[in-house]
């Protein structure tokens, strides 16, 4: 999970109607009389959130009660989680320097550097698509676009997104942006 800023869009049908930082789209929203019909995006992974539109009350700046204390060092960041390995696995992290931990934190830090160009063009990619799937799910070349998005064919994607909807398409694009620059 990232600790970076929200940015959002949201669409009334098939117009942007607000774009930015989770709090100015939130506010734009939620002063709309059609807010429950408004769908809201998220602009690093393309979800479609399920957001509560209700006018903030006084409590929510109430503190949170805090939660049980959880098994690791929290306040480094650190959570433990179960990872299930095959014995010939455990042997093997077992005879590395440092122990198990630091032998699958290193192991993970050189795939994150070796493979985060691929990385980025699959979030790219599955992010459009998301998007895609609930905004243009059921409009002409939907399904030529999503093939031609995967296959990594901008050419082809922007001519199957051409007859979209403005917003619509201009999102898809600006979505499946980061998968075409580093192809």
């Amino acid at each position: 999970m990232s600790d970076a800023p929200s940015f959002l869009t949201a669409f009334l049908d098939f117009d942007r109607i607000a774009s930015g930082d989770a709090a100015q789209v939130m506010a734009s929203v939620r002063q709309r009389p059609d807010a429950a019909s408004v769908f809201v995006f998220d602009d690093r992974t393309g979800e479609r959130l399920d957001l509560d539109l209700r006018p903030e009350s006084s409590d929510a700046a109430a503190p949170a009660e805090e939660a049980p204390r959880g098994v690791g060092r929290p306040r480094l960041g650190v959570v433990a989680r179960e990872v299930t390995l095959l014995p010939r696995h455990w042997d093997w992290l077992s005879r590395q320097p440092g122990g198990a931990s630091v032998a699958l934190r290193r192991l993970i830090d050189e795939a994150r550097r070796n493979y985060a160009e691929r990385d980025s063009v699959r979030a790219a990619r599955e992010a459009a698509y998301r998007f895609m799937t609930v905004m243009a799910g059921d409009l002409p070349g939907f399904e030529e676009a999503a093939r031609a998005l995967f296959a990594g064919e901008r050419e082809r994607f922007q001519a199957q997104i051409e007859g979209w909807p403005e917003d619509v398409a201009a999102y898809a694009q600006k979505l499946a942006a980061p998968s075409w620059a580093a192809a």
